[in-house]
């Protein structure tokens, strides 16, 4: 795993420019993770937590669900990684997808976020964008290089399931048959 810093340290928010620090630990169980936040971190990562760590992360996840790219983007430009995860797998991309913010999506991928990573269930960004009918993200994780055809149901099967056309031919996938 790349380290992406010794400590958690963001010394300004961007949505009002408050000078703050926050320098935690994050923990699991009794084995410290020794400060090391990596760019497959997890949060929250064990029962006793740091609750201040918990509701900083429970905002960055907020921020990827309301679609607040701006300020999104400045907490990963800051050093938050890009494939944050909560404690389901939902990474902030993932939660952008499924609440139907292209933008987002697009801004995250840019910064590395991986449009391949399926959640704990072996849920995929591109196959819940398809199940919710999100034209937008669709297209935004096809463009980051998400594959219709990876994981199970596949973003092409779930297409295929719903009967939707319009995604099976971006997908280069047959349509189901008529009936």
């Amino acid at each position: 795993m790349q380290s992406l810093a010794d400590d958690v340290r963001f010394r300004s928010f961007p949505e009002d420019g408050a000078l703050v620090s926050l320098e935690k630990r994050l923990t699991y169980g009794e084995d410290s993770l020794g400060g090391l936040l990596t760019a497959d971190s997890r949060v929250p990562v064990a029962a006793g937590a740091d609750p201040e760590a918990e509701e900083f992360t429970g905002r960055l996840f907020e921020l990827a669900r309301a679609g607040d790219t701006r300020r999104l983007v400045g907490y990963v430009d800051a050093g938050v990684p890009a494939n944050l995860a909560n404690d389901r797998g939902d990474t902030l991309l993932m939660l952008a997808a499924y609440h139907g913010h292209p933008e987002t999506v697009r801004a995250l991928a840019a910064r590395g976020a991986d449009p391949e990573r399926a959640n704990d269930r072996g849920q995929r960004p591109l196959a819940g964008a398809v199940f919710k009918k999100e034209a937008g993200v669709v297209r935004a994780l096809l463009d980051a290089g998400a594959d219709p055809r990876a994981g199970s149901p596949s973003a092409a099967d779930t297409a295929r399931m719903f009967g939707d056309a319009r995604f099976l031919d971006w997908f280069d996938e047959a349509a189901p048959p008529a009936g």
